[in-house]
């Protein structure tokens, strides 16, 4: 999954753009573009000798509230879904390193009990061996 880097992550590279960089350069674009249309109905009204009525101007500026209140909840939201995904990833990871403590520490006791149970044989073999030596010994 490619997903945008969180911002208060510190172990973020230095080079990677945060989420918040990235949504001001998006909406810095898109204020420029408006801008950009809102000048261009300007001097094409000029270029009809029309002076720009106060009825443009306002719904121009009504434009540019709007898109500007759009882009600011848009952010919000994509920010939040990746909080929440940022959040589902750290509870996994979280489940998952658990999950690692138990599979090692299941390892280390089954270490243990096999060299347990494998000292318990060889303590009975050599028993067994020394009562066989007491026999033979007894014998001669």
């Amino acid at each position: 999954m490619n997903a945008a880097p969180n911002p208060v992550d510190p172990s973020l590279p230095s080079g990677a753009p945060g989420i918040s960089a990235a949504a001001d350069r998006a909406r810095a674009e898109l204020h420029e573009e408006i801008e950009r249309v809102r000048l261009g109905v300007e001097e094409m009204l000029a270029e009809q000798g029309q002076p720009i009525s106060a009825d443009v101007e306002r719904e121009l500026a009504s434009i540019r509230e709007e898109t500007r209140l759009y882009v600011k909840k848009r952010v919000r939201k994509t920010e939040k879904k990746l909080e929440r995904t940022v959040e589902k990833i750290d509870d996994r990871t979280r489940k998952l390193e658990a999950r690692i403590d138990q599979v090692e520490a299941d390892r280390q006791a089954a270490e243990y009990r096999i060299h347990s149970d494998t000292e318990r044989m060889l303590d009975g073999l050599l028993q067994e061996v020394r009562a066989i030596a007491d026999l033979l010994t007894r014998q001669h």
